[in-house]
């Protein structure tokens, strides 16, 4: 038996006037998940504990069969395990977003949250604004570590671990309310939007009618992770394709391999195509049980309030991944278990996380049952199937229940 979960970030959502009342996920063409529906099982799960902030690290875990109130020690952590930075017991790490702060205002407290990515800027630009920050903005104990377009790590020998507000929570808000940052970190934010605004990054940036990554924001504190290792804990070899280092950095702490496909980013541009091709070869060709496959972009069209581009995403996910990877498993003749979900709602009204359920469809290609006419919120919540706890919801997929 081979098993799948396509992890679609941020597709659930609210209905939407503009969609005459329905979800991004109702209004999609998603022909391949529909048909599904109508032979799958179909329900909602909790994936964020109720006393636990909405984000893709604790929904992800949950996903994968990890307790976030046992497992989860912050987000940047598990990030810089996919990159490499190895923590010490008595380190934290920040997340460090390059955003765009609005320019008009002279005091920093003042200044609004216009964009938590910067335009999404690219990996190639933020390393050299990164190394701009670790250059000029030394201080003892501290240190930059340059990810993926505009996520990046800071990290703090001897440290705390402290709540502070993600930019995605505050966009289009004064970041005044939301600078609880001790001190040190949050002069070191002030200086970095001096050094920023007129790197000539960003005056490129500008001329191309593109926003500047003109601040740095830290915020997603923890420490060094420990997860049980997947295989041990299910007998079953696991992979993961994700351009997300969030997600690579799970995989790494749980003992899942990292499968790198050339094109697969984390934004409306990915290589669905390519992503569903290496998840199948990774299942007939490369022996591994199951293929965690991690799509980012209906979260980020969340996060810009583009409702167009997340109902697009939506339908490439469907078209791209999901048709073909069903088509391509069923053609080899093996027996396989096939989970779509997403790990919480995005709201493009919102533009940020909530911790609301979201729907899930179960397929078993040797057990067809009775369905759904279609995969999205409505018709999940209409069966009454709810799993409370999300790290529950993996032995479903694998038949452990």
């Amino acid at each position: 038996m081979k098993y799948v979960i396509i992890l679609c970030d941020g597709m659930a959502d609210e209905p939407l006037l503009l969609l005459d009342g329905e979800t991004p996920m109702e209004t999609a063409d998603t022909f391949h998940m529909d048909e599904l529906a109508k032979i799958s099982e179909l329900g909602m799960v909790r994936t964020i504990p109720e006393d636990m902030e909405p984000g893709s690290d604790t929904a992800n875990l949950s996903v994968l069969g990890y307790n976030p109130r046992a497992y989860y020690s912050g987000r940047s952590p598990l990030e810089a395990l996919s990159m490499g930075v190895n923590l010490k017991d008595s380190d934290v790490s920040f997340r460090c977003n390059l955003v765009t702060l609005s320019e008009e205002q002279a005091e920093y407290d003042k200044k609004i949250m216009l964009d938590h990515s910067a335009d999404e800027i690219t990996s190639e630009e933020a390393a050299v604004l990164i190394q701009a920050l670790e250059d000029e903005l030394p201080v003892a104990g501290y240190a930059f570590y340059p990810g993926i377009s505009y996520r990046h790590l800071l990290v703090q020998e001897q440290g705390e671990v402290i709540p502070l507000t993600p930019p995605h929570d505050i966009l289009d808000q004064e970041i005044g309310n939301y600078l609880t940052h001790p001190a040190i970190l949050r002069e070191m934010m002030v200086k970095s939007y001096d050094i920023l605004q007129m790197h000539p990054i960003n005056k490129e940036r500008r001329k191309r009618g593109l926003k500047p990554a003109n601040s740095a924001w830290f915020w997603g504190a923890g420490v060094k992770p420990s997860l049980p290792l997947f295989e041990e804990k299910y007998g079953i070899k696991g992979a993961m394709i994700s351009a997300v280092d969030l997600l690579k950095g799970i995989a790494i702490g749980s003992g899942m391999d990292n499968i790198h496909v050339i094109g697969v980013t984390g934004g409306l541009d990915n290589d669905y195509l390519g992503q569903g091709e290496a998840a199948v070869y990774a299942l007939l060709e490369e022996g591994y049980d199951f293929v965690y496959v991690h799509i980012e972009a209906p979260d980020e069209m969340g996060h810009q309030g583009n409702c167009k581009d997340k109902i697009k995403s939506i339908e490439y996910i469907d078209q791209l991944i999901v048709g073909p990877m069903v088509a391509e498993l069923t053609a080899a003749k093996v027996p396989f278990r096939f989970m779509i979900l997403p790990d919480h709602p995005t709201p493009v009204a919102l533009r940020t996380h909530t911790k609301n359920p979201v729907p899930y469809l179960l397929y078993d290609s040797e057990k067809k049952v009775i369905g759904c006419e279609k995969f999205d919120e409505k018709e999940a919540k209409r069966t009454g199937i709810y799993v409370d706890q999300g790290e529950h919801l993996i032995k479903k997929l694998f038949n452990l229940t």
